[in-house]
């Protein structure tokens, strides 16, 4: 790792020793370029991007005192800063710290009610000894290159309700990358969830990291009823002696792919509660019941492609227990907006273990099972990447507009819009959700065909729709996923009804035209 002030720090050793003993953070602003490296990948890529503290100071901070006050140092809770961390932080050195531009919690990180922030681990490595990282109401986040282990919430010390890396209320856009996360036995142990999400948790990617010894790798969603979550990627990560939740998904969808799974104990891969996973060139070894709808009669559904299962075994199907094997099939369709490359799951074991975790160099597969370092982050990236599938045709629609002799519903709307305006030829008259999502849907009395809509956004607001699902109304099916307004070509349906949903938006949304055509 570099470390782009030693030259400094040599010519300071009162004021390095000083830190030392204080945890005080060391601005460092020549460090421009800071510690993280590569860029994000998956939905974390999505709903406008995740690029962290790019652009804004860098500091280094060896307490957790001294991370909380770098946050609260800032001039907002939203102004760019890069954390970099070396040694250990815990209890004992980890206190709450006041200030306008965050809200801390001793025993605990706490990234609460704030935004552009990575922390990064530098040096020696960084350590979160029994103390875990709490994220709550914040966006875009970037966590890499350190360990948190041995988190408990029972016993002593407890911290962060027990989850490792734990995010809820309204969280969006947070990678995490190359970390460690460990525990050392089950819940009887203390021990909860490593990677949790909750109560409205969406666009995360856990990417080249391990997790182990633990009973619960993680969560999304923490009830059955609880389905606010969702648009999470992991990929090229080491599970290794789970008991289950690797992870458990209640609703949204999953993109899993290239992680190396080695003694699931009890379940693997839980979708369920109507959750929708893409399960793709994974390796299973030495494990139980990998895929499946597992402790609930409340379905899941997955898309199957390409993974090795290598001394895998699998329950019978009960009225609580639905593994997908042992011969996996799809039983859905998931499409993915990002682009993305698959390594064989052949050489996911070696590729795996050569990058994932913390203090692995951070290197990762360069889409050919190859490991390679890619570029320090410079400043903000364009988190736009080249989108693979679905990509939204900018070919005109040919024929009829089938929407002018529809009806129209939806999910809310705001003051002073109609759904119908969405289907009446008047480019000057739109629709808005009630808030910054929601859902329009044009219908018919009878079955029609459609394979091609037409998003027209209203004059002023060209923009402002970001993520979007394209749903037949009838079944509830995902036609097409992906972000911005325009022409999307979906899977020739018949159907009574198709749905609009708005998953993501920036300003204010406003649908003038919803046009439907058949060819």
């Amino acid at each position: 790792m570099r470390r782009p002030v030693a030259l400094r720090l040599n010519a300071a050793l009162a004021t390095l020793a000083v830190a030392a003993a204080t945890g005080v953070v060391l601005s460092m602003p020549e460090a421009a370029s800071a510690a993280v490296t590569g860029s994000a990948t998956g939905y974390a890529t999505q709903n406008g991007g995740t690029t962290g503290g790019a652009g804004g100071t860098t500091v280094r901070a060896t307490t957790g005192t001294a991370i909380h006050t770098a946050l609260c140092n800032r001039a907002s809770s939203s102004t760019p800063i890069t954390i970099e961390v070396e040694g250990t932080i815990n209890h004992g050195n980890t206190a709450k710290v006041s200030g306008d531009s965050c809200n801390t919690a001793a025993g605990v990180i706490e990234l609460k009610q704030i935004s552009n922030v990575t922390i990064v681990g530098v040096g020696s490595g960084a350590v979160f000894d029994q103390l875990g990282i709490h994220i709550r109401q914040s966006s875009n986040i970037i966590i890499q290159n350190v360990t948190v282990k041995n988190v408990k919430k029972s016993g002593s010390p407890t911290s962060n309700g027990g989850d490792a890396i734990g995010m809820e209320s309204d969280v969006r856009n947070v990678w995490v990358d190359h970390t460690t996360l460990e525990a050392s036995g089950g819940e009887s142990e203390g021990f909860d969830g490593l990677f949790d999400m909750k109560a409205n948790t969406q666009y995360v990617t856990l990417s080249y990291s391990t997790l182990r010894n633990s009973g619960r790798g993680g969560l999304v969603g923490s009830s059955e009823t609880e389905l606010s979550n969702g648009y999470i990627t992991y990929h090229h990560n080491l599970y290794e002696n789970i008991d289950s939740r690797v992870p458990l998904l209640r609703g949204g969808i999953a993109h899993i792919y290239n992680n190396y799974y080695v003694k699931l104990n009890e379940s693997g891969i839980n979708s369920r509660a109507g959750a929708r996973a893409k399960v793709d060139n994974n390796y299973f070894k030495d494990s139980k019941d990998v895929l499946g709808t597992f402790y609930t009669d409340a379905a899941g559904y997955w898309q199957v492609s390409g993974n090795t299962f290598d001394n895998v075994t699998w329950s019978a199907p009960g009225s609580e227990n639905n593994p997908a094997g042992p011969d996996p099939k799809s039983n859905t369709t998931v499409s993915i907006p990002y682009a993305y490359s698959l390594d064989a799951a052949s050489c996911v074991p070696g590729i795996v273990t050569a990058t994932a975790g913390a203090n692995k160099g951070l290197k990762v597969s360069d889409g050919n099972c190859s490991p390679q370092t890619p570029d320090p982050t410079t400043g903000p990236t364009d988190p736009t990447p080249d989108p693979t599938d679905p990509t939204p045709d900018p070919t005109q629609p040919s024929g009829t507009n089938l929407s002018l002799d529809a009806g129209a519903d939806g999910s809310s709307k705001a003051s002073g819009t109609s759904y119908g305006n969405v289907r009446d030829g008047d480019l000057s008259t739109y629709w808005s959700p009630a808030g910054a999502t929601g859902s329009v849907s044009v219908k018919w009395g009878s079955a029609t065909s459609v394979s091609r809509i037409n998003i027209r956004e209203a004059s002023g607001s060209t923009g402002a729709i970001g993520s979007w699902r394209v749903l037949n109304g009838d079944t509830g099916a995902v036609l097409k996923s992906g972000s911005g307004a325009g022409v999307i070509a979906v899977p020739p349906t018949s159907l009574k009804k198709v749905t609009f949903e708005i998953t993501g938006s920036t300003g204010t949304p406003k649908v003038a035209e919803f046009e439907t055509y058949a060819g």
